[in-house]
């Protein structure tokens, strides 16, 4: 769980007969990483055939999906899936091609429909509104020699329209009055159409769309079109029906057909990535060693005349090559998720899931201690896991609990209950609940020292991590000189005593700082030796490295150097006393949500009546909200700048091994 597991390289020397059944032993475990070893074959071979199978395969996969999301089936494989030999396309594509057409013919029929019922429909609109009108809709459409122009227009536009056709001989006739939006019929010559239509348009008259296929009065063709858009939908009822039908008929046999070609797919996309020889294939990947004797097992069993040959790689020096397997556990999945955000673990490097499964809630809860509130956030943490409330955000869902459960606990600690406080238990409430450790908004210097305290505490383990993480690596450079090493450590260490030394007494001062300063060291004459070789670290790491030790020639190089290196130990100490007095926003929070109570309270009076208990409901409502994201947000931030980048870096590559059927999510 501490670091990523131990990888090996496997090599496989795989006669072509029994190619077909090593790629099914690799593909089906779900261990083996591949690495692309086309490059390992013979050009003189020419392209190979299993490109084109692996495109004819995936074409056929996509054919099969499209068929099933037509039926709207999900695309599920059988429940009780075998992993079986190559399908073979000549013999499968007759029932895929019976199927298609079959569900195509239905499909295509329910899409004409689905288009004529949005046409019938969208006619019925346009002359619902004159339904009313006595006038036949063939006179107003197939004149030889005049343009008629049929539309609603804003009565408050036809005086205008009026004008603008003042000139041009028409006939305008209001064919239904309304105080908002009038019938109109205007008519007119041919020559002057374009006129008519530039009027009409400036006036903002929109235009009714008669059906063609239809004659009579508008209310005739309001009947017909209603009847047209019955029959229509009953017969799209049918064909939804017979879809149904069709679905329930070839369930089963499209689910198998799909995880045929699925797995013959991803078997042919494998292969394609081998190198080819004369007789023989070259295989390269990587497997868990864990794993790999049971692999190596099944791949003789498979193929007798197999070669394998197999290396463990070390988890010291630097392997930028190796794929990175974390160890899967789905009660620390959302913590890996949020280490994910900032990066994926090297091969060898410490994997900060458990310290941050640990810290995370720790400092969350801290900010935001309340028992009753907490307690909220880990039922709601808990319903949305089990996808009860707010499903969409499962990923989540055991992350808020664990945060609920941490700030329930230091509500506890802090003597607060859905904000109540101190005597407010007592007078609203009718219990006695004191603080077990502290009262955030009564010790405030008390509080904020302490979370400064906690920091320190963090940050030198996190140096002492990334200090081992140098070690395991083999970076001796960086384990001395870098700026998380052993030099950037005593300095660190140097930097606090003075800061104990010079807070002295007071409220605030940090009590590590103090602890340190008190020892019998010359933390004066320390801080000035380690911040000569922090200054100049990018010189001893280059001199330790075999690189050159001053980039640039001459006067001139050597300046830039020494204002390099005196940035270098500026950015040193800005860094770590900001690093440092970054924790005291643990405290100020927790004060800060102990104000906001306040306000809450300030808010709902001092009766105890029902307005008083709405505005307690609301404001904590809020307060669980609001302050629980923006608490969240606080927290991410320190584990991002403060914490992981002392030890962590990233940029491991992901372990993707192959897979005949995606890994579904641990519930």
């Amino acid at each position: 769980m501490l670091f990523p597991k131990e990888m090996s390289e496997v090599e496989l020397i795989v006669p072509s007969k029994d190619l077909v059944a090593v790629a099914k032993v690799l593909s089906g475990r779900g261990v083996f990483h591949q690495v692309d070893s086309s490059y390992l074959g013979l050009e003189s071979l020419g392209p190979s055939t299993w490109q084109e199978k692996a495109g004819s395969l995936s074409a056929m996969e996509r054919r099969v999906q499209a068929i099933m999301q037509s039926l709207s089936l999900p695309e599920e494989y059988p429940v009780k899936a075998e992993v079986g030999s190559m399908v073979d396309l000549d013999a499968l594509r007759p029932s895929v091609d019976r199927i298609d057409d079959e569900v195509k013919g239905v499909s295509d029929q329910l899409s004409a429909e689905n288009k004529r019922l949005e046409l019938l429909e969208s006619q019925l609109r346009q002359i619902e509104p004159i339904a009313d009108v006595k006038v036949e809709v063939g006179a107003l459409r197939k004149s030889s020699f005049m343009h008629s122009i049929l539309g609603v227009i804003p009565s408050a536009n036809i005086s205008r329209l009026k004008t603008s056709l003042l000139r041009v001989p028409h006939v305008f006739f209001t064919l239904r009055e309304d105080p908002q939006k009038p019938v109109v019929w205007i008519l007119g010559s041919k020559s002057n159409s374009d006129v008519l239509e530039r009027a009409a348009k400036s006036a903002y008259l929109n235009p009714l769309s008669l059906p063609e296929e239809f004659s009579g009065t508008p209310e005739q063709i309001t009947e017909l079109l209603k009847k047209e858009i019955e029959v229509s939908k009953k017969k799209i009822a049918e064909l939804g029906a017979n879809l149904v039908g069709l679905a329930s008929t070839y369930k089963n046999d499209l689910q198998n057909m799909l995880w045929d070609v699925h797995i013959s797919r991803v078997m042919a996309d494998a292969i394609v990535r081998f190198g080819q020889l004369r007789h023989t294939y070259v295989v390269v990947g990587w497997v868990p060693t864990s794993e790999l004797e049971t692999l190596t097992t099944r791949l003789k069993e498979a193929s007798r005349e197999i070669l394998i040959e197999t290396m463990a790689t070390s988890r010291s020096g630097h392997h930028t090559q190796v794929p990175v397997a974390l160890s899967t556990n789905k009660w620390l999945k959302p913590i890996q998720m949020l280490v994910g955000t900032y990066g994926h673990p090297s091969y060898g490097e410490l994997d900060p899931t458990l310290l941050m499964a640990f810290t995370f809630p720790l400092l969350y809860g801290a900010m935001f201690g309340d028992l009753g509130q907490g307690f909220v956030l880990l039922v709601l943490g808990i319903l949305m896991h089990n996808r009860i409330f707010m499903g969409g955000m499962q990923s989540l869902g055991l992350l808020i609990a664990y945060c609920g459960a941490s700030a329930a606990f230091f509500g506890y600690l802090y003597g607060s209950i859905f904000g109540f406080e101190g005597h407010l238990i007592e007078e609203y409430l009718h219990f006695h609940f004191e603080p077990t450790w502290i009262s955030p908004m009564e010790n405030i210097l008390s509080i904020l020292s302490i979370a400064i305290d906690a920091g320190i505490v963090i940050l030198m383990f996190s140096f002492l991590l990334g200090m081992l993480n140098n070690i395991r690596s083999r970076d001796w450079a960086h384990l001395l000189f870098g700026h998380t090493g052993i030099a950037a450590f005593i300095f660190y260490i140097c930097f606090l005593a003075m800061l104990g030394g010079f807070l002295g007494d007071t409220a605030l001062a940090p009590k590590v700082a103090v602890a340190i300063n008190s020892l019998p060291l010359p933390f004066t004459t320390l801080l000035a030796v380690f911040g000569i070789i922090v200054m100049f670290g990018g010189f001893f790491r280059n001199m330790v490295e075999g690189h050159t030790l001053i980039e640039g020639k001459g006067i001139g190089g050597f300046l830039m150097f020494l204002i390099q290196s005196l940035m270098d130990l500026i950015e040193t100490v800005i860094s770590m006393l900001s690093n440092t007095l970054s924790f005291i926003r643990v405290g100020a929070f927790a004060v800060a949500h102990g104000g906001l109570s306040l306000a809450i309270f300030s808010l709902a009076g001092h009766e105890p009546d029902f307005g008083f208990w709405v505005t307690i409901v609301i404001g904590n409502i809020f307060i669980i909200g609001f302050e629980g994201l923006i608490v969240g947000i606080q927290t991410m931030r320190l584990h991002y700048y403060e914490i992981l980048g002392k030890f962590f870096h990233g940029g491991g590559m992901h372990f993707e091994p192959l897979k005949l059927s995606p890994s579904k999510e641990e519930a």
